[in-house]
């Protein structure tokens, strides 16, 4: 049992802890619906610890807690994670970029010289991939759903550029999607597995983020877009789609490491 601080971060989908051990961050995380079991993992870790949370559930959670908790605005904290995050990785950001926060919806900031502002968003996130997999399919598993997308191919349910030009050079790359989910005559000819569903979903809401995000990185005249969240977690497709859509438009991608993390090391840092 030892005393020490702990950022917490209660999200829609997860609530993702923060807290220093040996010199060094220490991450946990449970879902947001087992509130209880993150009281008891605290209780039983820590004495009478100085806690910091933020989050949409922050109020909810500080309701169980035995111990006062102080609490902060949840962009902030986030944008204070990232920079701290991005530091002990060696990569600097400019002073001015964008983060795209892929959680169960997304929300896409402006940062200028360390402050943040919300500029725009979407509900489209893993909220929308947990809910489709399940319309879809009938899975619930997260993990589940992931590995499974990874056998997919998207070939079988996404219309491309170079399927409607039909062997014709297209005036732009014929690689691009034209119509997610677009493949119908296909589709009804020989309707596509479970993985090349669960892998379209994925490349739909890949897809939708970058192009939010790129128009507004071009609005406010920023080269980077940091990208974080929880969507991100054992989900190499999704990164690898909006990293390669990202750099097609020109603009440089970050993605860091426990970056899903950054809300709870920002209200880790939060504290005197």
């Amino acid at each position: 049992m030892s005393q020490t601080k702990i950022g917490i971060d209660a999200g829609g989908t997860l609530i993702k802890i923060a807290y220093p051990e040996n010199e060094r961050i220490h991450y946990q995380s449970f879902p947001s619906r087992a509130m209880d079991d993150v009281v008891s993992w605290i209780t039983n870790h820590f004495e009478n610890p100085a806690i910091c949370i933020t989050g949409g559930k922050s109020h909810a959670l500080v309701e169980r807690l035995d111990v006062s908790a102080k609490s902060v605005v949840e962009f902030d904290a986030t944008t204070k994670g990232i920079a701290y995050l991005a530091d002990q990785e060696n990569r600097p950001l400019d002073d001015h970029f964008l983060f795209v926060n892929v959680g169960t919806g997304t929300s896409i900031h402006y940062v200028n010289d360390g402050k943040q502002e919300r500029v725009g968003g979407s509900g489209i996130g893993g909220g929308t991939l947990l809910g489709l997999a399940h319309l879809t399919t009938g899975m619930k598993d997260y993990e589940t759903i992931i590995q499974t997308a990874g056998d997919g191919n998207r070939e079988n349910v996404d219309l491309k550029v170079k399927d409607i030009f039909e062997g014709a050079v297209p005036p732009i790359s014929g690689d691009l999607t034209a119509s997610n989910f677009g493949k119908t005559e296909t589709m009804i000819e020989q309707p596509p597995s479970e993985p090349d569903i669960l892998a379209s979903i994925i490349g739909l809401i890949g897809e939708v983020i970058v192009t939010i995000s790129s128009q507004l990185a071009v609005q406010y005249n920023t080269e980077t877009i940091v990208y974080i969240g929880s969507s991100f977690r054992s989900n190499p497709l999704l990164q690898e789609i909006i990293e390669t859509y990202t750099r097609m438009i020109g603009k440089e991608p970050v993605f860091l490491q426990n970056g899903e993390y950054s809300g709870a090391v920002g209200a880790l840092l939060a504290i005197d």
